[in-house]
């Protein structure tokens, strides 16, 4: 699909309320279908200010180029949807993209990257309330825990009462929880240590009135042999993010290879995946995803 931004301009002018109007008649399905796994493709990497991939700082900025990768990855067999923030799912809604997928709509943005508020990270994106109006079908939010960042606690808190809204509205909602560090030079970073990812998915299982509606969006260990023992700590259905990915078309397999053994896993039902499927090493967004989906 060629994406025509002057059409797209020209609606959002003349007539926003197309989108209310495509929300409403966008075809639903189920969370999931007969195979039981979620394949979501990932594109709310944006409004945190988190633009690059790989050694393309600004990879993600040129709206036209990721509108038509979506659309791509979206239309490829086994794709079940997309996770994204308004600004985009209104675009894809315009577009007519979303019929018959999963959408899930991003909730907190404002923990900007390199801000030195990240890990307050804010509900700026997706209320449940929202995602109710707009007919969407899952939201997604990110927890990350610092010991040492009293912002982290603002996070937890506002996170348990998200948790608890799209209960009440029996919404699923996508969890990504990290245990996180400052380094030296001030950058967030995650611990994909065994011991760091068990602790966080304890903590994220346990927020909220009730879990009957919480999945977990979980990355695979450091070393993907512990993901076995990892996946012991909750009973709540998850699925595997991505993760930055290198330029590398060997760390792109390499990506595939750790996806594969952690999609075994009980309690894995599935992937939301971003940049390493919209900007894969070798440029083909349609032979990334389809791998992808083959995992499954």
């Amino acid at each position: 699909m060629t994406v025509d931004i002057g059409e797209l301009v020209r609606l959002r002018t003349q007539r926003p309320e197309a989108i209310a109007e495509a929300a409403a008649r966008r075809t639903r399905r189920p969370l999931l279908g007969d195979s039981g796994r979620l394949m979501i493709v990932a594109a709310d990497h944006p409004a945190r200010g988190a633009l690059g991939v790989g050694d393309r700082k600004l990879a993600m900025a040129n709206r036209a180029d990721l509108l038509e990768r979506l659309c791509l990855g979206l239309s490829r067999p086994g794709v079940d949807g997309v996770l994204a923030t308004a600004d985009i799912l209104d675009d894809l809604l315009l577009l007519g993209a979303l019929d018959g997928k999963v959408v899930m709509g991003s909730m907190n943005r404002g923990g900007l990257q390199g801000a030195s508020f990240e890990l307050d990270d804010r509900f700026t994106g997706h209320r449940p309330e929202d995602i109710q109006r707009l007919g969407f079908d899952a939201g997604k939010l990110l927890l990350r825990i610092d010991y040492d960042d009293p912002g982290s606690l603002t996070t937890l808190e506002s996170t348990a009462r998200a948790i608890d809204e799209m209960a009440a509205r029996e919404l699923p909602v996508f969890v990504e929880p990290f245990i996180s560090h400052r380094t030296p030079q001030g950058k967030v970073a995650n611990d994909l240590s065994a011991e760091a990812v068990t602790k966080s998915i304890a903590i994220a299982s346990g927020l909220g009135g009730t879990s009957a509606y919480t999945w977990l969006k979980l990355p695979v260990t450091g070393n993907p042999d512990d993901m076995a023992e990892v996946m012991q700590t909750s009973t709540l259905p998850a699925v595997l993010l991505g993760g930055e990915v290198g330029g590398s078309i060997e760390e792109q397999v390499g990506a595939y290879e750790k996806w594969r053994g952690a999609l075994q896993l009980p309690t894995v039902r599935g992937l939301v995946v971003g940049r390493s499927l919209l900007y894969p090493a070798d440029g083909d967004v349609a032979g990334a995803v389809d791998t992808a989906v083959g995992l499954l």
